[in-house]
């Protein structure tokens, strides 16, 4: 069943609060849900970078005032 919600009326807190609810109950059976083959290849390849110690990391704070000064 798909359920038309209507988006162009309703609030942004209206719609955060309707995607909160899906959340919500998304993950009350989250071990149903599976992931698309093409995650485990993304996170294959993510590993192999970390042990060939060809990846890095970027503090989360340091990556938000990156993105912040390149949006403004």
């Amino acid at each position: 069943m798909i359920a038309a919600l209507p988006l162009k009326k309703m609030s942004i807190q209206e719609k955060i609060s309707t995607m909160e609810y899906i959340w919500d109950d998304l993950c009350k059976n989250a071990g149903d849900i599976t992931s698309p083959e093409w995650h485990k290849d993304i996170l294959d390849d993510r590993e192999k970078t970390l042990k060939a110690r060809t990846d890095s990391f970027v503090d989360w704070e340091d990556a938000k005032r990156k993105i912040r000064k390149n949006i403004k």
